[in-house]
């Protein structure tokens, strides 16, 4: 594996990796959105159960007038009828179903009475819940808006990272680039790993034998660990660079901190000190003159 294929696998790794960064930032935008959208759905929701139900009771308030219109002609038979009988015994049998029918129509009536108490009621529900969930949506749809702009500017950014990713790829030997797509979709965030000062894995940490330690800083062929199973690369000037201005930045930090601790330990035992010297002072008697 020559010094340049060993940048164009670590520049493709670092490819996927912003790649895979911007699906997980995508991803994220789904939850947003359910979350910003939640509280108008729900009153989407109370608004049809609401509407449903005034639906049922305006087909009940039908049904009882069809009732009542049946009765109330069946009661004008009866009241016909009531004239033409011939004896007692018919005009009993005629007003006791008079009666039974009579009951039965009162009974309609009233619960006429209250279903249309109801649907009022509904109707004025229906009307504030329904004012409600378009104070909610007005107040969702800028946020929504803003987040679905957000989510197609991300689409985009992914689509040409993509692209960038498969024009850089066609650049690298095939055999390659196989070993390195077959790591990387085992699951593997890492499909190649810097070989570390030592001599270790720089995805495992596990030791490499000498005589591949010397492979892979030659460069002669494609190194794996065998503990992890990563591409072993060395590392090339830039990033030892990189990593020894790190190192120096992180040991002036250091030193700085330690200085700084020794400096407020200093005062604050300064502190102390004078402070117990006052108390002498004040708690001694003072000499006469």
């Amino acid at each position: 594996m020559t010094e340049q294929t060993r940048a164009g696998l670590k520049e493709l790794q670092r490819l996927d990796e912003e790649i895979r960064a911007a699906r997980d930032f995508l991803a994220g935008f789904d939850p947003l959105l359910a979350e910003v959208e939640d509280p108008a759905l729900r009153l989407e929701a109370e608004v049809e159960r609401t509407r449903s139900r005034l639906q049922e009771m305006r087909l009940e308030e039908r049904r009882l007038e069809s009732s009542t219109r049946e009765k109330r002609t069946r009661i004008e038979k009866l009241q016909e009828r009531l004239n033409l009988v011939r004896n007692v015994r018919e005009e009993s049998a005629v007003n006791t179903e008079l009666d039974m029918v009579r009951s039965a129509l009162e009974a309609d009536e009233r619960e006429t009475l209250s279903v249309l108490d109801q649907i009022r009621k509904f109707e004025l529900r229906l009307e504030e819940e329904t004012s409600e969930w378009e104070q909610a949506r007005a107040e969702v749809e800028p946020k929504q808006k803003e987040l679905l702009e957000k989510r197609e500017a991300a689409r985009t950014g992914l689509a040409s990272m993509e692209s960038e990713r498969s024009a850089f790829a066609a650049s690298i030997d095939p055999n390659e680039l196989r070993v390195y797509d077959a790591i990387h979709s085992g699951g593997r965030r890492k499909a190649l790993a810097v070989l570390t000062e030592d001599g270790a894995c720089g995805s495992c940490f596990s030791m490499i034998p000498l005589q591949l330690q010397q492979e892979i800083r030659t460069g002669t062929s494609l190194i794996r660990c065998e503990a992890c199973g990563v591409i072993l690369a060395a590392q090339s000037e830039e990033e030892r660079e990189a990593e020894a201005k790190a190192d120096a930045e992180a040991a002036a930090k250091a030193e700085a901190d330690a200085a700084a601790e020794a400096d407020a330990a200093a005062e604050a035992e300064a502190e102390a000190t004078g402070d117990e010297t006052g108390d002498d002072t004040t708690d001694g008697e003072t000499p006469e003159a």
